[in-house]
């Protein structure tokens, strides 16, 4: 019998990979499920409710030991003592943070979801989009929030309060989102992308498009964007400079898979700037859109709001938690019945201790792992 465990988050991770009712799935497929005490307090969950699903309750060190299947979100394994069959899975950015790799044992094998294709075999597996759309809708509400204004006009006996203009750069899964909601919130929104692409998306959700002409694309990059060439770069910040100075709101989800983001906003660009705008930056993780965003913090710059936050499906735990549940039910199930299926294995970044996912290896030759 396969035994499946889930650990509970960290550094004030409300989230779950799995929800009480996808464990129920497993569970009546004769799949023995451990579960971390405390799993779902986060989201206001019980242990009880995990019990009640046929999950039995234990420790994290029992987990390590017993599970053949260890989920979670993010890392969480040190050095504990393994089981001789244990594999990882979770949403470990490998390619960015592929030093955390040096982590795991000699006989363990990690597999990351956010190594998926994407494609439309594997959308239901696809934990990117499913946050990203989270995130893309989170951004808007949440610089509604920092905004001192309004996002809709209003028009009342007192005057006319013009609607707030938004600028979204990156037309990926959220920024798409982003576009959607600030439409129904009544803003004007303006967005840029790289690839051309992505104008008839954006324009069909009532969005003008900001498009630089001369771009690179690549049917292989799987709906990321890729590295310009510098003339390109520089009309493109010219372009991207001249909206930015107009915009109430700013909303940057541009990122490439393994690098460093695209640096869009400059800090002399924030300089000139409205004063009471807000920028979200989605991709300051990996460097940041913007100039002058910090991870995970909110700073005040000469009159504007700069977040950079590049998880903030954290904010709507609830929410997101529904959606992993239902990746990881379909990619465990997948797993389970054949774990040399083609998606799973695009996963693997680490088998028996070996790096051996093709972009890892690079990576490693370059020494950027070690």
């Amino acid at each position: 019998m396969k035994t499946i465990g889930i650990l509970k988050e960290l550094n004030n991770d409300n989230r779950v990979c799995m929800l009480p009712e996808p464990i129920k799935k497993l569970v009546s497929q004769g799949i023995n499920v451990l579960f971390e005490s405390h799993a779902g307090t986060g989201l206001g969950l019980l242990n009880v409710e995990y019990q009640k699903a046929g999950a039995i309750c234990t420790t994290a060190e029992k987990i390590y030991e017993e599970a053949d299947l260890i989920c979670s979100i993010n890392h969480r394994y040190n050095n504990e003592t393994l089981n001789s069959e244990a594999n990882f899975v979770g949403v470990f950015n490998p390619l960015f943070h592929s030093k955390e790799l040096k982590r795991y044992s000699e006989w363990t094998s990690v597999y990351s979801l956010d190594l998926l294709p994407r494609s439309t075999i594997a959308q239901n597996m696809d934990v990117l989009s499913s946050m990203a759309s989270l995130a893309g809708y989170k951004a808007v509400v949440m610089a509604a929030n920092y905004l001192k204004s309004s996002l809709p006009m209003f028009t009342t006996a007192a005057g006319t309060i013009k609607p707030a203009r938004v600028l979204i750069l990156g037309a990926g899964v959220a920024g798409l989102q982003a576009i959607a909601t600030a439409k129904r919130m009544g803003a004007i929104v303006e967005a840029f992308d790289v690839r051309s692409s992505a104008g008839e998306e954006v324009r069909s959700l009532g969005a003008k498009f900001i498009e630089v002409e001369g771009a690179q694309e690549s049917t292989t990059a799987g709906g990321y964007a890729i590295s310009q060439t510098e003339d390109f770069q520089e009309r493109q910040k010219q372009l991207i400079h001249n909206s930015t100075i107009d915009a109430d709101i700013i909303i940057s989800t541009a990122n490439i898979p393994g690098k460093k983001a695209p640096l869009l906003i400059k800090a002399n660009t924030v300089e000139e700037m409205k004063k009471g705008a807000v920028i979200i930056d989605l991709a300051s993780e990996q460097g940041g859109n913007c100039e002058l965003s910090q991870n995970n913090k909110v700073i005040q710059h000469n009159g504007i709001t700069i977040i950079g936050n590049s998880h903030l499906s954290k904010a709507i735990p609830n929410a997101a938690s529904q959606l992993l549940s239902n990746n990881y039910l379909n990619y465990i199930n997948l797993f389970l019945k054949d774990s040399n299926n083609e998606l799973v294995k695009s996963t693997q970044v680490v088998e028996k201790g070996e790096i051996i996912h093709p972009k890892l290896q690079e990576l490693n030759t370059h020494n950027l792992i070690q």
